[in-house]
């Protein structure tokens, strides 16, 4: 479970530093975030990061939520995640709270991909219970917001995805690589594994190409694009390798990835006579004086 929390962007990294800060604790728990941004994951690495791992983790459905089961659960021990708190229905959040309030042995962790203020301003959601649950907020981010993630994530999928369809593991080019991070993935996490198990069916080797993944590429904005560039080409290889470390928070196997050469490459590059600070900036601050 721990291996699908990648967290090498600051908000990523934010929400798992929250998690490993409550595990220990028996607080309950509120974790927000839009559909497919891993909130079941987020709970289960609570409630596994915890002392009641050796215990039952129950995941009770908000939709269609029996209250029976619920009192079970909250009798065992280990940990109760009440799933998009957001569609319990009005006659039902009363008898929850009480049961809630009540002595209980299992910690509570709630999700819901919802505004939940919103939902209390508007009636839809009890105040008492909202309060009741709001105790120890996790925001998760969006995937377009941790882009960051994305190779690692990918990795992880890919090699789940082979052993489910019982072929060898895939490997992404650098061109599906970047493919992947111009998207917006409004289903997230869970949409980037739709992605590449289609993508897994398709490719006909050991290589996902761009074409494999059935993704259109965005548009990108040239209009600021100066006329030429006061640039040569070893200064530009630098900047993007900079960048490229940059964005894996300095990892050179997911660097040399995003730049689509081999590892071994990158760190010939990186071992080469580099010039000084000053002469590093230079190049950026002479392209943003010719942009419009």
């Amino acid at each position: 479970m721990k291996d699908e929390l990648i967290g090498f962007s600051p908000a990523m990294r934010h929400a798992i530093g929250a998690a490993v800060d409550v595990a220990s604790a028996p607080t309950t728990v509120l974790l927000t975030g839009e559909t497919g941004s891993g909130k079941e994951v987020l709970a289960r690495f609570i409630h596994q990061m915890s002392a009641r791992a050796s215990l039952p983790v129950s995941v009770l459905s908000g939709t269609s939520l029996d209250l029976e089961q619920v009192e079970t659960a909250l009798k065992h021990g280990g940990t109760v995640v009440l799933d998009e708190i957001a569609a319990i229905p009005m006659d039902t959040q009363g008898r929850l709270l009480t049961m809630l309030e009540g002595a209980h042995a299992s910690r509570v962790i709630a999700t819901s991909h919802r505004d939940l203020r919103e939902l209390v301003e508007r009636g839809q959601l009890r105040s008492d219970l909202y309060y009741r649950l709001d105790v120890y907020p996790i925001v998760l981010p969006p995937l377009r917001e941790r882009r960051e993630d994305i190779g690692a994530l990918a990795d992880v999928l890919l090699a789940r995805i082979a052993t489910s369809l019982g072929r060898a593991p895939v490997k992404l080019t650098g061109e599906a690589m970047g493919l992947l991070e111009s998207q917006r993935w409004p289903g997230n996490v869970r949409e980037l594994a739709n992605v590449l198990e289609r993508a897994s069916i398709r490719a006909r080797g050991p290589i996902i190409e761009a074409t494999d993944l059935g993704l259109v590429t965005r548009p990108t904005d040239t209009s600021s694009f100066p006329a030429y560039l006061p640039l040569d080409l070893v200064q530009l290889e630098r900047i993007a390798i900079a960048e490229a470390l940059r964005r894996t928070n300095g990892n050179r196997t997911h660097a040399a990835r995003l730049l689509n050469i081999g590892l071994r490459t990158l760190r010939q590059k990186l071992n080469a006579p580099s010039i000084s600070s000053q002469d590093a900036v230079a190049p950026l601050e002479a392209m943003s004086a010719v942009a419009p």
